[in-house]
């Protein structure tokens, strides 16, 4: 099967844009792997399939798959990257965009040539639905770590963002082990779907500095959704106000989101690297 792409990044967290419209394609967990590995493949975290919708409120439907072939929920970076996609491909001339996704309906707001806005939605906070095993609801959570590491536990605000975060306060981000620490909280026993981990360090109340080990990817150089769970979270504990400066190793974001019961809305660029077409 020839696959026709669009290579794109976020803020350097990396695409291949599928368009499964305008040709027929059947992209599988093993297929996403082929054309995701940087060495045999296109190379990219996350493979994003532009679909027809199947409710009548949307405009398209699209899926999100990782490098290592496990589909996901949502992905700010990949959102804004769907938006210019759509129009480049001509697929549609609407400024104002709804797409449906695993995660529920998103409206997304075309700015320019490359940036967008993504009404990401109003964060899920609720330990069952994000999820996390825990007996209550709160603004910060211990989460224990195994013996030998650089804590015993760390102190983290968990939310959804269509996908589950687990976001911490570090010092220094830039010499924070993310690497190291980054798989303990993925993997840990009280995320049962496993979870995006997010380090931050605030400089000041409208400014932090983030790093993200996603789920099924890895530390990538940007994550919209981590973005939006940081500043939530950041809120929550009192430490950030309504309008924030997220700076990712790929760029900045800017994440605003007014409290309960309202919807955190990103906006960022976006950039198309090639096109190109594969036999997978």
């Amino acid at each position: 099967m020839k696959i026709r792409f669009t290579k794109m990044h976020g803020l350097g967290n990396d695409f291949v844009m599928i368009d499964a419209i305008s040709q027929q394609v059947n992209i599988t967990p093993e297929r996403a792997r082929k054309l995701a590995d940087r060495n045999f493949g296109v190379g990219c975290d996350q493979i994003l399939i532009v679909e027809a919708p199947s409710r009548p409120d949307a405009d398209f439907k699209y899926r999100i798959f990782n490098s290592d072939g496990s589909e996901v929920e949502n992905c700010g970076n990949g959102a804004r990257c769907f938006a210019i996609f759509v129009r480049m491909r001509k697929l549609t001339g609407n400024h104002t965009i709804r797409a449906e996704t695993a995660a529920g309906l998103l409206v997304l707001n075309v700015v320019d040539k490359y940036n967008v806005t993504v009404d990401m939605g109003v964060p899920e906070l609720n330990p069952t639905r994000i999820p996390f095993k825990v007996n209550s609801q709160q603004a910060s959570y211990n989460l224990p770590l195994p013996p030998n590491n650089i804590a015993n536990s760390l102190t983290i605000g968990t939310v959804s963002m269509g996908n589950p975060h687990a976001v911490t306060c570090v010092d220094d981000t830039h010499q924070y082990p993310v690497a190291t620490i980054g798989p303990l909280v993925e993997a840990h026993s009280q995320f049962p779907n496993k979870v995006n981990a997010g380090f931050m360090s605030i400089i000041d109340r409208n400014t932090i500095n983030l790093r993200v080990y996603e789920r099924g990817a890895g530390e990538t150089l940007a994550c919209g959704t981590g973005a939006c769970a940081a500043v939530v979270a950041g809120q929550l504990q009192g430490l950030l106000d309504n309008i924030v400066t997220v700076n990712l190793p790929g760029g900045s974001l800017t994440i605003e989101w007014q409290g309960a019961n309202t919807p955190v809305l990103m906006t960022g660029p976006t950039a198309t690297v090639f096109h190109g077409q594969m036999r997978i």
